[in-house]
């Protein structure tokens, strides 16, 4: 069947883990009549969790794709994990997503990953609705939840229904849109329309009240209707909160208890009747500025959301029609490439499931096989048409590890399976650190790692083990020094000869030129790592040859890529060659360039040689009941706290630390917490390392060179 624009509905499952998104969208899809049975967690049958490791685990990885038909609308609903190294999922399914269902727990309240999740609603200004999940739990507390909720998300949080009898018995749920009772049979399933009971009447009006004045808020023709006449007709209640919620004026309520199938078809109801189609939100940006409106009936464009090889299928391609209709065959071009695509067959999914269509009109979700050179992120266009989407932007990694190299045979059979997780995992970085000598991997956190070392191993039979990774020292000098050096070798015949007399200073922005020497030539060097190397030429009279500066100035540069401290960058240092001499017969490039390598190295320890190490800007989110530990393990990391500040009902740590303290702070923080706090960790500056611990790096350099 096919689905006009308006007619489709594109929805993000969202929440903490354990929140219960694939039992409701078990529910979602059998209450649709896509599904026969419900499948559940624990018997792995579920349409959303299909992979080994999934099955595994006992919860969501990776971003699931599904799609039911409701009424008239088709809903592609995408389920996201509740994990935060798991987050770029859910960036993907927010970028093709125009309506977010955002799950509580209701003997859990407002989690730590929800608040994560919640940056992405705010950052996509994504239209929202929350469903608070198990409200058939023992220790269910709605109300808490709510409140929670409504303190953390603000006052535009409004329930649009409540449990009567939450706990093991909830059978009913009050609905102040409706105005009506929903009771349940024991099965679940289809409830059965019942009066409100007087005693819930006062708290009912009231809410309803509050949805009417919601709605008036958001047209002037509600608002003189209800100033008229006190309340809306169903339908106007209807328009009112069409606007409201796509404009994120309301983020309405709903509960249900998903393992009992209880509340999941009104919340299908409500998504379809209310929620906003791919046409009502606004047009998506562009690369360079423009905008895209969501119509079928302009020229295609597609994006690629998702990247996923599947064993015995090959690459599988999630993606999203932005514009126009594609069929069957149609050729697209890569805006990134600029290279041709076919579209042989297209799908829609329910998770491992694929059902062959014909087309996908403007807004909808599908998925293709053996696109040759498309990845996630690229955009597709039919030709003669050039239009790039802004594409998704994943978080900074928070971890990072180095890969201990297996046999030379295997080395090179892992990084071509690393280069290709990678292409399917945009918040996977592989780093092949020529610094470092390592090839290091940087994630969200050591789960994300762990399933990417499990999946080399099982998938691509490569083992492979993690280890620390080196830190990316520099080294910089605090003082000046002069120094001359004499390169003289003969060996019969031609020798070789060069002196070079230099000065080493630190170099900072804006600093005057020397006063005591005579510039002739000044060069600034951006280093490919961070700062700079100046270069100056002051030689008068004649005693070195001008045409041996660029030697000289490429030993430097070779001695400056392995620091003489530690073997590590250099930066930010002013080298003045004033003088010198030459031999007119056995002076050449290559005794310059010696000459000048060992005149750095002499000058570099009279210079107050320093060791600069990698300062990373720390963000805790965190309850008030973890934060003492928190605190107590950052000072045991030499962290130095900025400041500690509320976020909600939550309490926000900023500190500054040393790179070097920060292995396994992932696996800590979760620890410490119970896994009820998150970090985000930036680079911040480099900044000198203490004494003793300069002095041991040094030591450990001096060891490691011996037994090289």
């Amino acid at each position: 069947m096919d689905f006009d624009t308006r007619n489709i509905r594109n929805v993000a499952l969202l929440g903490h883990s354990g929140s219960g998104k694939t039992t409701l969208a078990e529910a979602m899809l059998f209450e649709a009549g896509e599904t026969t049975r419900r499948g559940t967690v624990e018997d792995q049958s579920t349409v959303s969790d299909y992979t080994d490791l999934e099955h595994e685990r006992g919860n969501s990885i990776f971003d699931a794709s599904m799609h039911v038909s409701w009424k008239d609308s088709k809903i592609n609903i995408i389920e996201t994990p509740g994990f935060d190294d798991f987050i770029g999922e859910v960036s993907s399914a927010m970028k093709v997503a125009d309506t977010a269902v955002m799950l509580l727990n209701a003997r859990s309240g407002v989690e730590v990953g929800t608040e994560l999740i919640w940056e992405y609603v705010e950052n996509f200004k994504t239209p929202t609705l929350f469903v608070i999940n198990q409200v058939d739990h023992e220790k269910a507390d709605f109300d808490m939840t709510l409140e929670q909720a409504q303190a953390r998300f603000g006052s535009k949080v409004i329930p649009i229904q409540y449990p009567l009898n939450q706990g093991t018995g909830f059978n009913k749920i009050v609905d102040a849109l409706r105005m009506v009772m929903y009771v349940f049979p024991p099965e679940g399933g289809k409830p059965e329309k019942a009066p409100i009971p007087d005693s819930e009447k006062a708290r009912i009006d009231e809410m309803h009240r509050v949805l009417v004045e919601t709605a008036a808020e958001n047209d002037e023709g509600l608002m003189e209707r209800y100033f008229e006449e006190g309340t809306l007709s169903e339908e106007d209640l209807t328009k009112g909160l069409r606007i409201a919620i796509a404009h994120q004026e309301i983020f309405p309520v709903f509960c249900c208890s998903s393992t009992k199938d209880m509340g999941s078809g009104r919340v299908m109801g409500f998504i379809n009747d209310i929620c906003p189609s791919p046409a009502d939100r606004p047009a998506a940006d562009l690369v360079g500025g423009k905008t895209l409106a969501c119509d079928s009936k302009s020229d295609a464009t597609v994006f690629i959301f998702k990247t996923v090889s599947e064993p015995r299928v090959g690459t599988l391609s999630y993606f999203k029609v932005f514009s126009g209709t594609l069929h069957t065959g149609d050729e697209l071009i890569n805006s990134y490439n600029r290279t041709a695509e076919r579209f042989g067959t297209l799908y829609v999914a329910n998770g491992k499931d694929r059902q062959i269509v014909n087309k996908l009109s403007a807004g909808d979700i599908g998925v293709t096989v053996k696109l040759k050179n498309t990845h996630t992120n690229n955009t597709l266009n039919i030709k003669g048409v050039d239009r790039e989407i802004e594409p998704m932007h994943f978080p900074e990694p928070r971890i990072r590890v180095a890969v201990n190299p297996p046999s030379k045979a295997e080395m090179e059979k892992l990084i071509k399976a690393l280069h290709s997780i990678a292409e399917e995992d945009l918040t996977l970085l592989v780093e092949q650190s020529k610094a470092l000598k390592q090839t290091i991997l940087h994630g969200q956190g050591q789960l994300h790692l762990d399933l990417i070392k499990h999946r080399i191993e099982m998938v691509h039979g490569v083992t492979m083990e993690f280890i620390q990774p080196r830190i990316p020292y520099r080294e910089t000098i605090t003082k000046a020094s002069d120094t001359q050096y004499r390169h003289k070798k003969q060996s019969g015949g031609a020798g070789q000869f060069a002196e070079v007399h230099m000065r080493i200073e630190p170099y900072y922005d804006g600093m005057p030129d020397p006063s005591d020497l005579s510039v002739k030539d000044r060069e600034v060097d951006e280093l490919p790592w961070g700062g700079k190397l100046v270069y100056y030429w002051c030689v008068v009279g004649g005693s070195i040859d001008k045409r041996f500066s660029s030697a000289i100035k490429k030993g430097i540069l070779q001695k400056i890529e392995e620091g003489p401290l530690t073997g590590s960058y250099c930066q930010d240092i002013r080298v003045c060659i004033f003088d010198g001499k030459m031999h007119p017969v056995d002076s050449n490039d290559m005794a310059f360039m010696l000459a000048s390598i060992q005149a750095f190295r002499q000058a570099f320890d009279g210079a107050g040689a320093q060791i600069l190490e990698p300062i990373y800007d720390l963000e805790i989110l965190c309850s008030d009941d973890v934060m003492g530990e928190i605190m107590g393990d950052l000072q045991t990391r030499r962290a130095i706290i900025q400041g500690m500040e509320a976020s909600g009902h939550y309490q926000k740590i900023l500190a500054k630390v040393p790179l070097a303290e920060l292995h396994n702070y992932s696996s800590t923080l979760r620890s410490l917490s119970q896994g009820r706090a998150k970090f985000i960790q930036r680079f911040a500056e480099y900044s000198p390392v203490p004494h003793d611990i300069q002095l041991r790096l040094i030591e450990e350099h001096k060891t490691e060179m011996a037994e090289v």
